[in-house]
């Protein structure tokens, strides 16, 4: 028996009428003509909607399964009698989920709303999905993915939750997440190289292999540069927007290990991807075609667990270091720490500063700080790559990328500091 007010009650009709339109136009395009065509169309869909919410609204009991096993029927006799060649059952399943919604609709109209025009959007991009699925994915990208979710819906859950005192404070499982975040920007990497082309994976593998480590990024691209002097300024380009994916990761960590400490690296994050971004990308417009990227094949898997393994334990180690350097030095030994962990990777002081805020043992101002500090030491330790390994042209241009990138950073810090 279902207590609706009139006004609530002609809401949940109306988002279900609504809804059963929608969906039904795109099945009515679908539905052929003659005797071939499918037997659901605009009225069918839009009446079966509307049925679900008068189920929904009328205090009879047991009216909606009653009116779902009859649409469930109707649906699958509609199968058995069709002449249609698509074998598939999409009509008729989809037939069934209009009901449901238009049921939905009453109970939740915003809801209901929802999941009907994300019923809709899924059946219109049909050929979109079965392009992505047969033609764009690979065999090998379709298993990584499933390994990924797999480690993220079974494996991840069971990791123990509670920080580990040793680590500063650090929570075993948004570590675990890390290494699945890090495995997870590998598949995407890899994929870019061979959606986007020469260019576009260039700058995609770029962007991607930062997440890793920004420094072997830049040393591997200055490698290419000396080897192709004409391709310096796409090569520093590529490199320079590994520090977006520096600030990127560095937020995302940040997020996971202290909520707060993300809202307030959030907009100094953004400028200084921005910087880098920005920079990074103004010779692409006056650069010679781009030398062709070597994408890994497509029958090679893009996970490396070992190196997201290893990166893990580092941000570990480091922030055994780091804390126990802020517990016996102070402040003072904070700083130090930081930077000497960050002339190697800047990733590796982002746990340890989120931890120790997430503990209460680092203030919010600090914490920024040290984020700037340790990013500001490990763009020396880039820039001096650079000019190792690419030359002096090459390390100009990524060194303009990361200084912009690390003033914007500073800048924004410093408007934050004083708005609040």
């Amino acid at each position: 028996m279902n207590n609706l007010s009139p006004s609530s009650a002609i809401v949940g009709l109306a988002v279900a009428l609504g809804i059963g339109l929608v969906v039904g136009i795109e099945r009515e395009r679908r539905k052929g003509d003659g005797d071939r065509r499918a037997a659901a169309g605009l009225r069918t869909f839009a009446i079966v909607a509307l049925a679900g919410a008068i189920a929904q609204t009328l205090p009879v009991a047991a009216l909606v399964p009653i009116g779902a096993a009859l649409v469930a029927t109707l649906a699958a006799v509609s199968h058995w009698k069709s002449r249609s060649p698509d074998p598939g059952m999409t009509t008729e399943i989809s037939l069934f989920a209009t009901y449901l919604i238009g049921v939905l609709c009453v109970m939740s109209p915003s809801l209901g709303a929802a999941c009907g025009t994300g019923l809709a959007l899924l059946l219109a991009a049909r050929r979109r999905l079965h392009r992505f699925a047969t033609e764009l994915l690979s065999e090998q990208e379709l298993h990584d993915g499933v390994l990924l979710a797999a480690l993220a819906l079974i494996a991840l859950p069971l990791i123990p939750a509670h920080p580990i005192e040793m680590l500063g404070g650090i929570a075993a499982r948004p570590l675990a997440a890390m290494v699945l975040l890090i495995m997870a920007i590998q598949a995407a990497g890899q994929a870019a190289v061979r959606w986007l082309g020469a260019r576009g994976g260039l700058l995609g593998l770029g962007f991607a292999s930062g997440f890793v480590s920004s420094t072997a990024t830049v040393a591997s691209f200055g490698n290419r540069a000396r080897e192709q002097p004409q391709h310096a300024g796409l090569l520093a380009g590529a490199a320079g927007l590994s520090a977006v994916a520096t600030w990127a990761l560095a937020l995302t960590m940040t997020f996971a290990l202290s909520p707060r400490a993300g809202l307030a690296l959030l907009p100094v994050a953004l400028a200084g991807a921005a910087g880098a971004g920005a920079v990074g990308l103004l010779p692409l417009r006056s650069a010679p075609p781009p030398v062709p990227v070597e994408a890994p094949a497509g029958t090679r898997s893009a996970l490396r667990p070992r190196e997201a393994l290893a990166i893990a334990v580092a941000l570990a180690l480091v922030a055994l270091l780091v804390g126990s350097a802020q517990r016996y030095f102070g402040d003072t030994g904070l700083r130090i720490g930081i930077a000497l962990a960050a002339l190697a990777d800047a990733h590796a002081p982002v746990a340890s500063l989120a931890s120790l805020h997430a503990a209460g043992t680092l203030s919010t101002d600090h914490f920024v700080r040290g984020m700037l500090l340790a990013v500001g030491t490990n763009t020396l330790t880039r820039c001096a790559v650079a000019l190792a390994t690419g030359g002096r042209v090459y390390a100009l241009r990524v060194a303009a990328a990361l200084a912009a990138s690390l003033a914007c950073g500073w800048i924004a810090a410093a408007g934050f500091r004083l708005l609040h």
